[in-house]
């Protein structure tokens, strides 16, 4: 039931009133919700002054009035309302919110975080080495990621402490994987999986105790792990080849040359490439692709030149590849679709390795183009802010002309052909 009398109701929220209250609201949330301090309204109209009037019982004159909220606040009680400020404002409007309260309770809550990884790592095995301090004061400075809560907050950081005793406390055993050791401290054998908060926080540990940077890509986040002997996972991503014909006489080298002379694709690991000789002679073309449908086919062809594929976005096995090939004085042509990824791919991979274009000009989108629509193939629109062409300022414009996206499938026959062709 309100408190309100019906017609005290019906005046107090009336239009003239409005201003006020939305005032006086954001005031009371502000300050505890105290009846203190004032509240200055200006450009106030005739109806809005004359409500005004009535309710703090003096005449008003000017545009600008300034309300005191305790006058006000006594006003109320004495009037038909009989409430209170603060009772007036939740009888006609939502609850009140204690702001300063909110605040307080925030900044408590986010401390606690803070004592809470103190506590842990001071009662821990690891309260005896300097890096454990500077680790605690590197995360207080970077602070907890957005969407995280202070209790989800309070939870990730002591698994992090469990993990680092775990890897540099006095009982360390030998070599562990990473899921392992992830199922340990979580549950979860993804719970250190790279990108995860936890896993940064672990990897931070680890760079601060090795005395070394903290590693920007995915190859050195590995290397970190294998710092204190943890191994990662190294043979779920791959990076998928043909023709590769490296020299070399160890069990892996003869195994590609094998596999090229039955003209065999290949997945390559990141534990293969680390026992891997890749020498090839100096010079050797190297093509790549984008699309593993290109591989498919240089297979199904016999193709003879060697062909890399990024698999779309190219992960860090794929360029773990091409370095190791570009050390050995490889050159490299790149050829990807004709859509605006796959022109920031092109981009990417010319500019690292300073690869060739391999039919990737304004000309040959173009041909391609018209081809398909000649041959009545169903076109595909090109979506996307448009990228520009580091090695054809032409092909973006003509792109977006067109509006025609082509993936490499469209030129399939084309790179076959090339491929096919003896060095």
């Amino acid at each position: 039931m309100s408190g309100l009398p019906s017609a005290t109701r019906d005046w107090l929220t009336g239009p003239r009133l409005t201003r006020l209250w939305e005032g006086v609201r954001k005031r009371l949330e502000s300050n505890g919700v105290q009846a203190t301090g004032s509240l200055r309204l200006t450009a106030m109209n005739a109806q809005e002054r004359n409500d005004l009037s009535l309710l703090l019982g003096k005449p008003l004159t000017g545009a600008a009035v300034t309300v005191r909220l305790d006058v006000l606040d006594a006003r109320l009680r004495a009037s038909a309302a009989g409430l209170g400020l603060r009772q007036t404002l939740e009888e006609i409007g939502p609850p009140l919110t204690d702001r300063r309260a909110a605040r307080a309770d925030v900044a408590a809550r986010r401390e606690q975080v803070w004592s809470s990884l103190a506590w842990s790592l001071d009662t821990s095995p690891l309260a005896d080495q300097e890096w454990p301090r500077q680790w605690y004061d590197l995360l207080r400075r970077t602070g907890v990621p957005k969407g995280v809560t202070p209790e989800a907050a309070i939870g990730t950081l002591q698994q992090a402490v469990q993990v680092l005793t775990t890897l540099f406390g006095p009982d360390r055993g030998g070599a562990l994987g990473r899921g392992e050791l992830a199922a340990m401290a979580t549950g979860s054998a993804h719970g250190l999986d790279d990108g995860t908060w936890l896993a940064r926080l672990v990897q931070r540990g680890v760079a601060l105790a090795h005395g070394t940077e903290f590693p920007d890509d995915a190859a050195g986040r590995r290397a970190l792990w294998r710092l204190v002997s943890v191994t990662p996972d190294e043979v779920s991503s791959t990076v998928l080849t043909h023709g590769l014909r490296p020299d070399g006489e160890g069990w892996r080298e003869r195994a590609l040359r094998e596999r090229a002379d039955h003209h065999a694709e290949v997945h390559i690991t990141p534990r293969d490439l680390h026992d891997l000789r890749l020498h090839l002679p100096a010079g050797t073309l190297i093509h790549i692709c984008e699309n593993p449908r290109v591989v498919e086919a240089a297979a199904d062809a016999a193709c003879v030149q060697p062909l890399v594929c990024t698999s779309g976005s190219a992960a860090t096995v794929v360029f773990t590849l091409l370095d190791a090939l570009a050390t050995t004085g490889c050159r490299f042509a790149y050829h990807g679709d004709f859509d605006w990824p796959g022109i920031a791919l092109a981009n990417r991979v010319i500019r690292r390795y300073e690869a060739l274009p391999w039919r990737m000009g304004t000309a040959d989108y173009e041909h391609l183009a018209a081809r398909s629509q000649a041959e009545a193939i169903p076109q595909l629109a090109l979506d996307g802010q448009p990228v520009n062409a580091d090695w054809d300022p032409d092909l973006a414009p003509a792109m977006t002309a067109l509006g025609v996206a082509l993936h490499e499938e469209a030129t399939l026959d084309l790179l076959v052909a090339d491929l096919s062709r003896q060095a």
